[in-house]
């Protein structure tokens, strides 16, 4: 059975609205298209299940999406939570389909306004959106077509939704639903909180009888409560899907001398030739971790809020529209981008909450084939995350909040057991087992009693007088004979030199376990000085044991039961058809100067691969071949396959 995804288009149900039955021809800018499907026969209007069949190639809705659409069809409220690459967009687009109208979709960002009306219009639905890149002939278009009902969904910004003439505009027009997408930045406790959001109550009371349907992606039951009480959702029906993406493997190191050189392994052994996001915490590390994969033969690019508008625009374009590329981002980037077939993301400095990390990692394998959640941490992220927190104008009980994420997020990384069970706890979400795909699964990390070493380090930042940091403690620890020591005199106190049975990475990484277990805290206001809790004084008593987690080996992937890439399973046979199909679909995509995935998913081309169509019909039943599709493309690529089929004298 097939099933669709986050990105999957939207049908056009003919029956239920009056529609031309001429399709504009589509260009890159997309309010001035009205693309058409053809009126349908049959008296009946079409279901959801038929629309989503006839038009998609998709068999079945998965999860809340039937229940969700439903609801919306009978008028009522809906709050969704659904993981990324979970279907959130069709539960909006198929009842603006269906419901008379027109649908208003709120999204915080002209990328996501963007790659959605493009797939959209590949599909043959009205879309459009209103946002600053449109000039103001572009605008007056949109107005006359919604004015004369030429539009099915509008996607627009809450900044232009509540300007005067926006508001006037809505106010005569006949609204099918309001969809308040990335409903958590209405949140002041969630990770992207956007102000703007919270104007958006003022929909109950101007169009009190059109439904609303707010929907995020990663929202914990704080933030969810929020987005009620906010968005007025107190009777709105709560629709939880599962938080797990099971085809994403976790895996987490710790930072070794050289993190660029960890990244490029990773990529090598993993993911060579594959599209991938890497994070960075500040733009300079961005900048130079691009230049360094480029200088080993990746394609990189750079992407952070320092760029000028074009440049950035530029490259998230060609990270779009070209296979392969790897962007190198600050979280400026990634919000709202639907490529499919991310393989890969790695975080080279911590997240600030599992809310983020979930968000940010989410962005890999959308289309459901396996892909890689990877990443590198250090005790100096932590002190720097800290710090941001510390040095905030936020209120305390809002720093409070934010340390409590930090520390989350910390013990998500120093955990010995499954990672995808610790996340999802996180999201109130009982895991019934191991997951067997994440590192701790696949290479559990070895353990070690750490009592003795804990008590000495916990004496050695007492006996320093508590102001010191990580690196000058372990020198002390190693009988290092600096300047500095000697300066202070600490050459001569008894912790000087009785750590020499483990490594400076080692002691690092047990200051980093006992700081993230409470032992220890860290002074942001004295240049990160190492300080005692009362939580450590079980342990200098000798009445608590400690057990840590050894410092694992730092390693690929490829020593550890990989799962194949749906690639490497192909023969070489089947490899080059894979390459002929997707030269296809670039060559259309630029075309229509719109993103490979907009024509076909890699789901859809492996499917050709696998199943190998001859005629219009069986390429119809493929997953994410629609009538509109096959019309447009099926012969593009029934000409491959069946001149593939003829050079190898294949029956």
């Amino acid at each position: 059975m097939n099933s669709i995804d986050d990105t999957a288009l939207t049908p056009q149900p003919q029956a239920q609205k009056n529609r031309s039955n001429t399709a504009h021809s589509t260009t890159p800018t997309a309010q001035r298209h009205d693309a058409s499907h053809a009126a349908s026969s049959s008296p009946l209007p079409p279901s959801p299940t038929s629309v989503l069949k006839e038009l998609f190639g998709y068999d079945s809705f998965r999860g809340h999406q039937a229940e969700i659409i439903n609801t919306i069809l009978l008028g009522h409220d809906a709050l969704v939570l659904m993981p990324t690459g979970g279907g959130k967009s069709l539960c909006y687009q198929i009842p603006a389909l269906l419901r008379p109208g027109v649908g208003i979709v709120i999204s915080p960002l002209i990328a996501l306004m963007e790659d959605q009306v493009f797939a959209l219009l590949q599909a043959g639905v009205r879309a459009a959106y209103l946002n600053s890149t449109l000039d103001y002939n572009a605008v007056l278009d949109i107005e006359h077509r919604l004015r004369h009902e030429q539009l099915d969904l509008l996607y627009i910004a809450p900044e232009r939704l509540f300007s005067e003439r926006t508001w006037s505009l809505l106010a005569r027009l006949n609204i099918a639903l309001f969809a308040i997408d990335e409903a958590h930045c209405v949140s002041q406790w969630g990770h992207d909180f956007r102000p703007e959001y919270l104007q958006l109550n003022a929909l109950i009371d101007a169009f009190p009888h059109v439904p609303r349907l707010a929907l995020t992606a990663t929202a914990d039951k704080r933030t969810r409560e929020e987005i009620r009480e906010r968005l007025g959702l107190s009777k709105a029906k709560t629709f939880i899907s599962s938080f797990d993406r099971p085809n994403i493997r976790y895996w987490i190191q710790e930072k070794s001398t050289s993190p660029k050189q960890q990244l490029v392994q990773f990529i090598r052994s993993e993911h060579a030739g594959d599209a991938g996001i890497g994070y960075c915490m500040s733009r300079k590390k961005v900048e130079q971790i691009a230049h360094d994969l480029r200088t080993e033969g990746f394609r990189a690019l750079p992407y952070h809020a320092g760029f000028a508008a074009n440049i950035r625009a530029a490259h998230q374009r060609r990270f779009l529209q070209e296979e392969g590329v790897i962007m190198v981002a600050t979280i400026a980037f990634g919000m709202g981008i639907d490529k499919p077939n991310v393989r890969f993301v790695a975080h080279l400095d911590l997240p600030k909450s599992l809310e983020a990390y979930y968000q940010e990692t989410g962005r890999a394998g959308r289309d459901g084939l396996s892909a890689s959640a990877w990443m590198v941490y250090g005790l100096q992220d932590v002190m720097l995350l800290r710090n941001f927190t510390a040095q905030s104008t936020a209120t305390e009980s809002h720093k409070r909040v934010e340390h409590h994420k930090l520390e989350a997020m910390l013990a998500f990384c120093e955990t010995t057991a499954c990672r995808r069970v610790q996340l999802l706890n996180y999201f109130d979400e009982a895991y019934p087992e191991d997951c067997g795909n994440c590192d701790s699964c696949l290479s559990p990390a070895a353990t070690w009693d750490a009592s003795i070493a804990v008590q000495k380090a916990l004496s050695c930042i007492y006996r320093t007088g508590q102001r010191f940091g990580v690196n000058y403690l372990i020198d002390v620890l190693l009988g290092k004979p600096t300047e500095r020591i000697t300066q202070f005199g600490h050459h001569r106190l008894s912790t000087y030199g009785i750590g020499k049975e483990l490594s400076p990475q080692q002691w690092r990484s047990l200051f980093r376990q006992i700081i993230a277990r409470g032992y220890v805290s860290v002074d942001n206001t004295q240049y990160g000085s190492l300080q005692l809790t009362a939580d450590c004084r079980p342990i200098l008593q000798g009445k608590t044991s400690v057990t840590l987690r050894a410092l694992r080996e730092v390693r690929s992937r490829s020593s550890v039961n990989k799962p194949k890439s749906f690639l490497a399973q192909f023969n070489e046979f089947e490899r080059q058809l894979w390459l002929k199909l997707r030269a296809v679909r670039q060559s259309l995509a630029n075309e229509q100067k719109v993103p490979p995935y907009v024509i076909f998913h890699d789901v859809t081309l492996k499917d050709m691969v696998e199943q190998r169509p001859q005629t219009p019909h069986e390429l119809l039943a493929l997953s994410g071949v629609g009538e509109h599709k096959l019309k447009n493309y099926g012969e593009s690529f029934l000409a491959v396959l069946r001149n593939t089929w003829d050079e190898h004298s294949i029956p």
